[in-house]
């Protein structure tokens, strides 16, 4: 089995208890720092969708999502950042020479950006004069470089294309109030006309000039994966926090404690078992797209159907999940510092990304009787 190839001195044990210590830093602060970033760097998370080719360990994609579901059970906004280091599966459709020089001094590279709304851009000589501003670039604070989206044009099919830019030719607008994953620092990117030569770009889910593996899994869907299982990390922080406390606090009422009411035992066995459920369904359709690539066959459309269905399920039941537990979890649980009610604001989160949403029930239901995706970007 693959494993994150980690440095003498930095474990992801390790990386997961300092976090521990600065969740609440990075809450505050609404961004994870950029050291932080560094330390989720030594750990082996950003080179693991990096190529073989440029000293990269890219790691099976089942893999990856365990090393953010554990991220994510210790704060969800740190795991919302580090499941972008699968971005870099985007990043091969750039031209070879360009990766090899995005890589040039090593395979640890944090990539974050911001593709929507997509904005115009000048066409040059050399490529685009790159002109706007951009939501919900998380993870901008830490990274080593940028992208953000322009329109497509004859050569893409309609596609819009992402630019790269490095972090100095771009200005971060700390624009971030939400009441969930408050730390990913999903600023906004403003680019004052800046030209980006045309082998800097790249077709999101365009086709890979890398033949590797994990390149031939399917990007998109692997996308709205490393999201959905955020959530499903957030669910378990709650189901754990759950299963303790109830196990040894006793009501302010002097009622008995909570692991001695039936309905607490009864919600919270149903919640454990429908998040697993969703859980299995997510790992089970995972191994087995994987396992198709490692044959040496392309994914098949079904196959694809069953990712985004799975990771859309999975990001809605953990949304349930923690709202379930909080019922359960009398008049304490509505306090504003009471650690469910931050696990809830991450948990809705994922759900609400436009890869996640109600819409790819559709899509994957049209596709599973053999009629096409009714949304874009669906494989």
């Amino acid at each position: 089995m693959a494993q994150i190839q980690e440095s003498p001195a930095t474990t992801l044990e390790d990386v997961l208890a300092e976090l521990l210590e600065r969740r609440q830093e990075f809450q505050d602060q609404r961004y994870v720092s950029r050291d932080f970033v560094d330390r989720l760097k030594a750990a082996g998370v950003y080179r693991s969708a990096t190529p073989e080719r440029f000293g990269g360990s890219p790691l099976p994609p089942a893999e990856f999502l365990r090393i953010v579901e554990r991220i994510s059970v210790v704060d969800g906004s740190t795991g919302w950042v580090a499941s972008f280091g699968s971005a870099l599966v985007y990043l091969a459709a750039l031209p070879v020479e360009t990766q090899a020089e995005l890589y040039a001094d090593g395979p640890d590279v944090c990539f974050a950006g911001g593709l929507f709304p997509v904005q115009r851009a000048e066409p040059t000589a050399a490529g685009f004069l790159v002109d706007g501003r951009w939501k919900f670039a998380s993870g901008c604070m830490g990274a080593d470089v940028l992208g953000v989206g322009i329109p497509g044009d004859d050569t893409t099919a309609g596609k819009p294309r992402t630019a790269l830019l490095r972090p100095e030719q771009v200005e971060i607008v700390r624009e971030w109030d939400v009441v969930g994953m408050k730390g990913t620092g999903s600023f906004d990117l403003v680019v004052d006309k800046v030209e980006v030569p045309r082998e800097w770009t790249f077709i999101r889910g365009g086709a890979p000039t890398i033949d590797e593996p994990l390149y031939r899994y399917p990007t998109l869907a692997y996308a709205s994966q490393v999201l959905a299982v955020v959530g499903a990390g957030v669910a378990r922080a709650a189901l754990d926090f759950a299963t303790e406390v109830g196990s040894g606090r006793s009501g302010v009422t002097g009622a008995p404690k909570l692991a001695d009411r039936a309905y607490y035992r009864t919600g919270l066995a149903e919640a454990e078992a429908t998040m697993r459920s969703a859980r299995a369904y997510f790992y089970e359709v995972t191994h087995e797209a994987w396992q198709t690539v490692l044959d040496g066959d392309p994914v098949t459309p079904e196959q694809n159907a069953h990712l985004r269905l799975a990771s859309t399920h999975l990001a809605k039941t953990a949304a349930e999940t923690v709202n379930r537990v909080i019922s359960l979890s009398g008049t304490g649980a509505i306090a504003t510092d009471h650690p469910l009610q931050g696990l809830l604001g991450d948990s809705l989160v994922p759900q609400q990304h436009a890869f996640l949403g109600p819409a790819m029930y559709d899509a994957a239901g049209a596709v599973l009787m053999g009629h096409p995706p009714t949304v874009p970007g669906f494989q």
